[in-house]
């Protein structure tokens, strides 16, 4: 028995449905039970089956997952089955009702913001959203050494690239006097005290459980020298406000924790308006109290320690108290997030800016062309979850490629490229679709001839093909190489899907209007090549897919020469 004269196509069809189900792969045995569910009577031969099967399946692998899909939809779209997805959602939030949840972003201004921060900031203002509720942006702006200007300006401009609209922005050293009213309640109730004692002789009272003589003074002492540590008499490090707590406590923050300090430095919004400033516990136990924040959603590096000192406060000032929950810090595989290491980087020239495409801020990412929809997928991929969140880049990319691969149009773009002369072939007049998926897309069009541009790793793996091995020019034209040249081939191209080699992207040497090319690599190095000459049509902070090279996002236009960033594969 022989095999049917349409078996090849068959097989090929149900290769692509699989490899396009399965990350571009397709499985052997799910092909031949395809296959044999269709015509059972091929058991009998199944040798022969299994031994086309291989073949195909070696072939179709070869593609990208994006020819697979095309070739699929051109040959059985019916195949092609679309589910519908479950829509992931953040999981319930603890002791939330509708209408009743108030979130808080609350970063310090003293960095650039980057995705571990977009994550967190999406967290807390996409719960307030699924429970009907508000949240606030509350700068924590209360070191003035370290809290600039220029870090809330680029902070804001980050939540509005990434959609988050708060429903209040407060600037923490804006209510200074509120602050000193609250430390001032405490003072009078005996619950805290000006302290004179050095750094290293506070953590070594604390360190073995002793407390200062300091603590022993009357509220009236207290609350005199209060006042003239906001007057300036104290010069920085001479005294300090701190919290009456528990010195035998096993954790040592609630061993009288320091709650103001003094600094004269000049702050970006309030210059040198106040001299005592507060620290982060009793600024945040403070300002979460008041505002009516009702759920607290930070990293576990905050850790638990802080939470009971902070709760401390909050019962001592007789202020609400919020559900705390804590999830693992967000990690980048192989990426630089830290300040200190970003900031080191630029100092030996590693970097000039901190919207290189090396670094994960979301200035970086913005600039990479990462989409504000990537970031609130993966805020709900990562969720809640207590344990430290490790992500690979391609989970990025995965997600991006995903939101950018329906609306992005197509280019040919040759890297390094190499003029090659392809004897016999014909003149023709080619017409490609921007997009191949989107209907009434509009067309661009090539004039070819003998000379064609190839990109250069191409041209070295053809150079290793057998003798004879067809190659084929994408949408364009078959070829061989032949001692050493290489000559036209007439076989269509159905033909060559069947047994194919490989198939390599072009532009025709004969144009003269090709663009200059020049993409920005995540390593920092520079692609440079050629692209079509309809590329001269990409508007400046456009997204296109150069075929078979990856999405890029065009940043400057000088003439004939493009500058791209590249965005992922």
């Amino acid at each position: 028995m022989e095999l049917p004269k349409d078996f090849e196509a068959t097989v090929r069809k149900y290769t692509l449905q699989n490899a396009a189900q399965f990350g571009g792969k397709a499985n052997k045995g799910a092909v031949i039970g395809k296959v044999l569910a269709e015509s059972p009577s091929l058991k009998a031969e199944i040798k022969e089956v299994s031994a086309v099967v291989a073949s195909v399946i070696s072939s179709v692998n070869r593609l990208s997952v994006d020819k697979q899909v095309e070739e699929l939809t051109k040959a059985a779209p019916e195949l092609l089955e679309k589910k519908k997805a479950e829509k992931k959602d953040l999981p319930p939030l603890k002791n939330a009702s509708m209408g009743h949840v108030v979130t808080r972003i609350p970063p310090e201004p003293s960095k650039y913001a980057h995705i571990g921060h977009a994550l967190s900031f999406l967290i807390n203002y996409m719960y307030a959203r699924k429970y009907g509720g508000k949240c606030y942006l509350r700068f924590e702006d209360t070191n003035p050494e370290l809290s600039k200007k220029e870090y809330a300006d680029s902070m804001l401009e980050d939540l509005d690239y990434l959609g988050i609209k708060p429903d209040k922005t407060v600037f923490i050293s804006s209510e200074i006097p509120m602050l000193y009213m609250h430390a001032e309640r405490l003072i009078k109730h005996g619950s805290a005290f000006v302290c004179f004692c050095g750094v290293e002789k506070m953590r070594e009272l604390r360190h073995e459980g002793f407390g200062c003589s300091c603590r022993q003074k009357d509220a009236k002492q207290s609350m005199d020298e209060w006042k003239e540590m906001l007057s300036g008499k104290y010069p920085p490090g001479h005294a300090v406000l701190r919290l009456m707590g528990n010195m035998q406590s096993k954790n040592h923050v609630m061993r009288d924790p320091v709650l103001f300090r003094v600094t004269f430095s000049e702050h970006h919004l309030q210059g040198r308006k106040y001299n005592a400033w507060p620290l982060y516990d009793f600024a945040n136990s403070v300002e979460d109290g008041v505002m009516g924040i009702t759920h607290i959603m930070r990293s576990s590096e905050f850790g638990t320690m802080r939470t009971e000192l902070q709760d401390n406060i909050k019962t001592m000032l007789k202020l609400p108290k919020q559900t705390v929950i804590q999830y693992g810090r967000f990690n980048v595989k192989g990426a630089v997030a830290q300040g200190r290491e970003i900031r080191k980087m630029m100092e030996d020239g590693t970097i000039k800016t901190w919207d290189d495409p090396r670094l994960v801020t979301i200035k970086a990412l913005k600039r990479r062309g990462i989409q504000p929809e990537t970031f609130w997928e993966l805020a709900i991929e990562v969720g809640l979850s207590p344990s430290e969140t490790n992500f690979d880049w391609q989970l990025i990319a995965a997600i991006n490629r995903k939101i950018l691969d329906p609306k992005c149009n197509r280019y040919f773009y040759v890297e390094n490229p190499k003029e090659v002369s392809i004897k016999g072939a014909p003149k023709r007049k080619l017409e490609l679709k921007l997009h191949p998926d989107v209907e009434g897309s509009k067309s661009r069009q090539f004039h070819a001839a003998e000379q064609f541009y190839l990109p250069e790793k191409d041209m070295a793996e053809i150079a290793k093909l057998k003798a004879g091995s067809l190659v084929r020019l994408m949408d364009c034209l078959n070829f061989k190489r032949q001692n050493g040249s290489f000559a036209f081939d007439s076989t269509e191209y159905e033909r060559y899907r069947m047994g194919g080699s490989k198939m390599v992207h072009w532009l025709p040497a004969e144009d003269k209007e090709l663009m200059e090319i020049r993409v920005l690599m995540p390593d920092g190095t520079i692609s440079k090549g050629l692209a079509e000459s309809a590329a001269s049509e990409i508007k400046t902070g456009e997204i296109v897919q150069f075929v078979r090279f990856g999405f890029c996002r065009l940043e400057k236009k000088e003439g004939r020469v493009m500058s791209f960033i590249y965005c992922h594969n």
